[in-house]
């Protein structure tokens, strides 16, 4: 049960925003913010506001019920009416409990997708390039904007390796359920005998760091320069414009070689550098706050095997909360991506939930 106190509290500070942001005195910067506040409380108030006023609601229900003065048809009426009134209440209570669920602070940023073949060879590149291709599509769906920092390519029109950072609206809360080993089982193009062949690729997503997030001092860098080299080692250009970039405190090492410029290099590899020591720090304060909860969807362990795509039965299944869609083409043409998402974030939901 969510302590009155605390809904009481939501709906006093809603009617003090409405009251801030009416005021001539307030300035750009507190209205931007407070606006925002309001906003969110927004989307709870009508519910805090019913929650709160229940049990008054339902005293007043009851005494029509037990009053024997009261006629058949009213109390019928009434029976209904309470009813209706306990079965709204549950579901205000459950809607206050998730607006009052600690919020995390990275959901509303973009982030950093990269996808590396994993096991499986040349199977595994092909599936790692596949993979690849349907959050581009997933992204263009949702008119997200999808920018590759880095890409190494393999044979056959694989990947090796594929960095790339997307754009929008809330992208990490849409995408950091894709952390993890993602399998595949299919026949491969060069399979004569019809065999089914299992693969991997991982996936890791990580929320974009801007430099008020992550502070890079320039004495914990080591920056190395070199040349860049194409595939099978043959030099791309004659200048050392390629840029493995090591923080040293955390051991984190980045290399860039895409662009011609070594500026351009270091500035993407700084990018990713700063994302990859901002997830660092979220995953050890994740671990800390979660290390007494019986389960948890688990969101950065790359070597944590979260779905299957078996394209022999048309099939993928999200191995976390025991989710199987039979519609795999649909889903590698991002086009029910949602409903997977919408799944593994209503499970995760439930368990913080459970938690309270």
């Amino acid at each position: 049960m969510v302590p009155l106190s605390k809904v009481q509290d939501l709906i006093a500070k809603h009617s003090k925003l409405e009251k801030d942001l009416s005021s001539q005195e307030i300035d750009k910067k507190s209205f931007a913010e407070k606006s925002k506040e309001y906003s969110d409380l927004n989307d709870i108030i009508k519910e805090a506001n019913s929650y709160f006023s229940f049990q008054k609601n339902k005293d007043e229900l009851e005494k029509l019920i037990n009053d024997n003065e009261s006629d058949k048809e009213m109390k019928d009426l009434a029976i209904r009416e309470l009813h209706d009134l306990e079965k709204k209440n549950e579901s205000n209570e459950k809607k206050i409990k998730l607006f009052l669920l600690p919020k995390d602070e990275a959901d509303t940023k973009n982030a950093i997708i990269e996808i590396r073949a994993g096991t499986g060879g040349l199977e595994a590149s092909l599936f790692a390039s596949d993979l690849f291709k349907m959050y581009e599509k997933v992204s263009h769906k949702k008119k997200w904007l999808l920018e590759v920092i880095s890409i190494s390519k393999s044979d056959a029109g694989g990947l090796k390796e594929v960095i790339a950072s997307i754009k929008g609206k809330n992208i990490y809360s849409s995408l950091k359920y894709e952390s993890g080993v993602h399998r595949v089982q299919r026949v491969p193009d060069t399979e004569t005998q019809g065999r089914v062949h299992t693969s991997a690729a991982t996936v890791a997503v990580m929320p974009e760091a801007e430099e008020v997030d992550v502070k890079i001092e320039d004495k914990d860098l080591r920056i190395d320069v070199f040349r860049s080299s194409g595939p099978g080692g043959q030099s791309v250009n004659t200048t050392d414009s390629a840029v493995r970039i090591t923080h040293v405190p955390t051991g984190i090492v980045v290399s860039q070689q895409d662009e011609k410029s070594q500026i351009r290099n270091k500035e993407k590899g700084l990018k990713i550098l700063r994302s990859r020591i901002y997830e660092l720090e979220r995953q050890r304060r994740d671990d800390e706050r979660s290390k007494d909860r019986k389960s948890k969807i688990g969101t950065g362990d790359r070597s944590e095997r979260i779905r299957t795509y078996n394209f022999p039965q048309g099939r993928v299944t999200d191995h976390r909360i025991n989710l199987t869609l039979h519609k795999l083409s649909e889903f590698m043409e991002g086009e029910i991506f949602d409903e997977m998402i919408e799944s593994l974030v209503i499970q995760a939901q439930e368990n913080e939930l459970s938690s309270i």
